[in-house]
């Protein structure tokens, strides 16, 4: 009984979201980026799900990048296997990055502001492997004609990533539920972004998602680590602080970028 109230709590979440950021109409043709973690699991199986419904109409295929020099992996053959169940086409790509070696931390301080902060992301593993994948999910979109790439960030990503801009940035921003590229005729959608992560772990764990081989080494060594520790403190603080910071975002329309 709990299971069938959680699935039907994160289809309502979904549908919800849907609806309130216009992510999706008919004839979209979405490409979902499937890391094979537990999000990207969970948005592919919904994403399948709703399409089945066909109210929209829309049709769906996955992107899974693997990065040559950064070791993580997920096993490929289940990711094609969860796919071929939902009746999915599921494309790989292999990719990696290379720091440019004229980035040099000597070299940082003697830049503008804006122009070293840029240099200090670029010299990051997390920034690098980031804007490859996502480099592949924009070409392999335009190759199939897909007009949006659907991706995984639950609602504690929108909020760990707005309290990150506002404590190293300071700026009050966050990552759109739509985002509508400027320079391609592209748009990115996030389906997930009113569902709790709690959720989509209970989800993950009842459907039985397998595990990734092997984690990302710097998953855990990064300032998103900081604030989520951050983030867990200010809600023993006061339980309604998710609320409080998505009401702002909203008020604010922070979570539509046109």
């Amino acid at each position: 009984m709990e299971s069938r109230r959680l699935e039907h709590r994160l289809k309502e979440l979904f549908v919800k979201a849907m609806a309130t950021y216009h992510l999706i109409e008919d004839d979209d043709r979405i490409l979902v980026g499937l890391s094979g973690g537990k999000d990207s699991l969970c948005l592919l199986e919904l994403m399948a799900s709703r399409a089945q419904i066909q109210h929209p109409r829309f049709s769906v295929e996955a992107l899974h990048v693997r990065m040559e020099n950064i070791h993580y992996e997920t096993d490929t053959t289940y990711l094609q296997q969860f796919c071929d169940d939902l009746g999915i086409r599921l494309h790989v790509r292999i990719t990696c990055f290379e720091v440019d070696p004229s980035v040099e931390s000597t070299a940082v301080p003697q830049q503008s502001t804006e122009t070293a902060a840029r240099l200090r992301r670029q010299k990051q593993p997390c920034f690098l492997c980031s804007w490859m994948r996502r480099k592949e999910m924009f070409n392999l979109a335009q190759e199939l004609g897909c007009n949006k790439i659907a991706l995984g960030h639950h609602q504690d990503d929108l909020i760990h990533t707005t309290l990150m801009n506002l404590t190293f940035q300071g700026r009050f921003d966050t990552m759109p539920a739509r985002l509508k590229m400027r320079k391609m005729p592209l748009e990115i959608i996030r389906p997930l972004c009113l569902i709790p992560e709690q959720d989509i772990k209970d989800f993950a764990e009842m459907r039985g998602y397998q595990k990734q081989i092997k984690r990302c080494p710097f998953e855990n060594d990064s300032h998103r680590t900081d604030i989520k520790h951050l983030y867990d403190a200010m809600e023993q603080m006061n339980p309604e602080a998710r609320y409080s910071i998505w009401r702002a975002l909203t008020t604010a329309n922070k979570l539509i970028e046109e």
